[in-house]
């Protein structure tokens, strides 16, 4: 059994079973990533990928078992790079980050530009994506740290920590009658359009609860992941936006009126996380506690010595988080 056949069966598996696609983006021939998979199966005597003809069509029942450990197995071993390049430099290295479009925009700026730097010879990669897609990223070992709100708790592999929490405002023109209302209701919300969130996207299941609970429906006439984008249409008059509070800046949006919608919806939570037995560099340590200072290396370390999802609940547990 070789690493190498390990990471092809993995490969494979993340390209949908179709191995020529595998073949491009690891820069080597499909016969010869096809001819590695048939041997590692000889070796285990176990087929891992059902197959019609020369096409793989399923992954078997051991398959599924082989490939998680394999999976395992691989994260070890860049965990065993990642070690000995914290001691060959420390400051030297890579960083990759999957977020969504408002994190990206709103919280990390400022983090990344200190952290880039304190550190200016660590390559920093992000990606942006659905809250699922960055779970699924995290997952998978694509990326070193997931930063979400929204659809993490599906993934028990992952380690996740609560970084800040963050609720809504209203943004309407500064001509349009709720510009006028001191005590923003829901019922008042509910009797115009509403330009907001798609579904699954910052917080936006805290919205359609508050509305459910209320026992009213509101009128969502246009959906985007892109605050900027809910902006754009509200300034063309298609409806109210809600929006996350940190995605108002003053300075750029003076022509809105931001109205505070805190007491409307039940905070937001976002947390950073990673998959659980990645070995943490020193300077991923001090990227945490940059984006939340209540994430100390410690506290990270504790909950990387938790077993179980109560234990790291107990671990956060009755701790104050910052609002932003």
């Amino acid at each position: 059994m070789k690493l190498q056949q390990l990471k092809y069966i993995c490969e494979v598996e993340k390209h949908n079973l179709n191995v020529s696609a595998t073949a491009q983006s690891l820069f080597t021939s499909q016969p010869g990533i096809s001819k590695q998979i048939r041997l590692l199966e000889d070796e285990l005597g176990v087929e891992i990928f059902a197959r019609s003809g020369k096409h793989l069509t399923h992954v078997t029942p051991a398959g599924l078992a082989i490939l998680e450990s394999a999976h395992d197995v691989l994260l070890k071993v860049d965990g065993i790079k990642r070690k000995a390049q914290e001691y060959t430099d420390e400051t030297k290295g890579s960083l990759s980050i999957a977020t969504t479009h408002t994190q990206a925009r709103y919280a990390l700026p400022k983090v990344i530009n200190n952290f880039i730097g304190q550190y200016p010879d660590v390559s920093l990669h992000m990606q942006q994506g659905t809250p699922k897609q960055i779970a699924n990223l995290a997952s998978d070992g694509e990326v070193d740290f997931a930063i979400a709100t929204e659809a993490i708790d599906q993934f028990s592999d992952l380690l996740m920590m609560p970084c800040y929490h963050w609720n809504r405002c209203v943004v309407v023109p500064k001509d349009h009658p709720l510009a006028q209302i001191e005590n923003l209701s829901l019922e008042e919300l509910a009797r115009h359009p509403i330009v907001t969130y798609v579904f699954g996207f910052t917080g936006r299941s805290k919205l359609d609860d508050a509305f459910n609970n209320a026992h009213l429906e509101p009128k969502v006439v246009f959906t985007a992941v892109d605050s900027d984008v809910i902006k754009a249409y509200v300034r063309l008059g298609l409806g109210v936006g809600i929006i996350a509070s940190m995605a108002y800046e003053p300075e750029l949006d003076g022509d809105l009126v931001a109205l505070d919608a805190s007491h409307l919806f039940a905070h937001s939570t976002t947390n950073i996380g990673f998959r659980k037995g990645t070995f943490l560099r020193g300077y991923m340590y001090d990227f945490i506690e940059a984006f939340a200072p209540n994430l100390t290396k410690s506290k990270v370390e504790a909950a990387q010595a938790c077993r179980t999802k109560q234990e790291l609940d107990v671990l956060f547990e009755h701790k104050e988080l910052p609002t932003r």
